[in-house]
């Protein structure tokens, strides 16, 4: 890998408008990141949909992708698929974005690549809908990218998928705040929720990517659940999504 402002990556997804847990995720990474790799869901189901935009767009050499939740946003017919909390959530960020937000979010693309990393939002086989949470699904989506590593969120869950030297995949999930070495094996590395995580663990997730070391370093940092959650009474949106965050589920 060449680039040398790939050095220190932060990489972070699904903010879903958490703009309590993005300030915490930044004041937690501090100075020990030049880049920024965020996987996409900026908005959505959260009350702060224009300042985590905002923050997000004003972060380091960015790479951001587009989620579902922001293709939703914008307008997609697709927003029927959604549950009736998450399509309640989308029609209140519609109305809410800014035109500055508009124009952030429509300009993302679903998929890119840097250096050794594919970076997606959902799966490298369907990049902004798949959900990648079986060993099957993501050893089916190994052969769907050429890097050696492919970066994914939309689960919600921090964790990864290795593929061995015989075909055969595994998941491992995070040690955090350990560095974890990256060479010598195939892998699909997912960063977590920062906004709404979704593994029984409140606390929003993130990590850290070391290109000179060859390190991926998963983290997690408490935030002020009530703040979010206040704003999103106020907001009147709905308990389901509010109460969730209590729990990370």
């Amino acid at each position: 890998m060449a680039a040398a402002a790939l050095m220190r990556v932060l990489v972070m997804s699904d903010i879903h408008a958490n703009l309590p847990a993005l300030q915490a995720v930044l004041a937690d990474a501090q100075d020990a990141y030049d880049t920024v790799w965020c996987l996409g869901d900026v908005v959505g189901y959260g009350p702060n949909p224009n300042e985590c935009a905002d923050t997000v767009r004003a972060l380091p050499n960015l790479t951001c992708l587009r989620g579902n939740h922001d293709v939703a946003a914008l307008g997609s017919s697709q927003i029927d698929d959604f549950n009736q909390y998450a399509k309640t959530a989308a029609l209140w960020t519609r109305t809410k974005l800014s035109a500055a937000t508009r124009e952030f979010l429509a300009g993302l693309n679903s998929r890119e690549a840097r250096g050794d990393f594919t970076l997606v939002h959902a799966s490298p086989r369907a990049e902004v809908w798949e959900y990648i949470d079986t060993v099957d699904v993501a050893h089916d989506n190994f052969p769907m990218f050429s890097t050696p590593y492919c970066l994914f969120g939309h689960t919600h869950r921090a964790t990864s998928y290795v593929l061995d030297d015989a075909g055969g995949c595994t998941e491992k999930l995070p040690e955090y705040r350990q560095a974890l070495p990256l060479a010598g094996q195939r892998r699909l590395l997912n960063p977590g929720s920062v906004g709404q995580p979704r593994d029984r663990n409140p606390k929003a997730a993130y990590a850290l990517l070391d290109d000179a070391a060859g390190s991926w370093e998963a983290r997690r940092v408490a935030y002020p659940i009530a703040d979010t959650q206040q704003q999103m009474r106020a907001a009147q949106l709905p308990a389901l999504l509010i109460e969730r965050l209590d729990a990370g589920r």
